[in-house]
């Protein structure tokens, strides 16, 4: 095996360490946010600086990498996807952290709670995990196949946000709950739903990786400013 290579997997290994970091830091958030367990999210918001770490470590490697060895085709892609990878973890892990601190800051107060099922909170959170889950597989096997399943599933969690936007409103207009606590909720949710995006966003970057492909602005894309056609620059 060359040396260039050993370098490459031990970038993918970096990646693949921040990854779990990450599926734990939403499962973790998701448990707590579910039955308001401060001390869970207490340990969320303390890891996000081990997050914050890797994303720093893999940055530097990939850029020292690029200067020592000037990859190209499909190790440049790898070391490109990598570095961009990296930095849309480290940003799921900040909005984890978010609702840990939410959690924690509203600590005893339970309006709300009642919601919570309404907006198929615990549903919106599944579903971000299992993108984030089965994109690491993509890039562990080098499959873009569930890439189409994984952009579906994003759809799933805009509807929700969608729906939950309208629940509160309502909540809201019945004082079920109070305009304040109603509007951090929101912001909960939004949370989620940003994390759906940044999910499709690593789709996007094991594509453009494994099949020279590049889907940013194309019909999938959510702020499509080309009439909904597809574009793909192949590399």
């Amino acid at each position: 095996m060359k040396h260039t290579e050993k370098e490459l997997i031990t970038l993918k290994d970096e990646v693949s360490q921040m990854w779990r970091l990450v599926l734990s830091q939403l499962e973790k958030v998701k448990q707590a946010f579910l039955s308001n367990d401060i001390e869970l999210a207490r340990e969320v918001a303390s890891r996000e600086k081990r997050v914050n770490s890797f994303e720093l470590k893999i940055d530097s490697d990939c850029e020292n990498y690029i200067a020592l060895y000037n990859p190209v085709a499909i190790d440049l892609r790898l070391v490109l996807s990598l570095i961009k990878i990296s930095i849309t973890l480290e940003r799921i892990a900040d909005f984890a952290d978010g609702i840990a601190k939410y959690i924690i800051d509203e600590a005893g107060n339970s309006e709300g709670d009642d919601l919570k099922e309404d907006l198929h909170a615990e549903t919106m959170f599944d579903t971000v995990i299992e993108m984030l889950s089965d994109s690491y597989a993509a890039l562990d096997l080098e499959n873009t196949r569930l890439a189409g399943k994984i952009l579906a599933k994003d759809e799933t969690v805009d509807e929700i946000y969608r729906n939950a936007i309208k629940v509160l409103a309502e909540a809201i207009r019945n004082k079920k709950i109070d305009p304040e606590n109603g509007l951090k909720t929101m912001l909960v949710v939004r949370k989620i739903e940003r994390i759906g995006d940044h999910c499709s966003n690593i789709v996007e970057e094991i594509v453009f990786y494994i099949d020279a492909k590049v889907l940013k602005h194309s019909g999938n894309d959510k702020n499509d400013n080309n009439n909904g056609e597809k574009t793909e620059v192949y590399y």
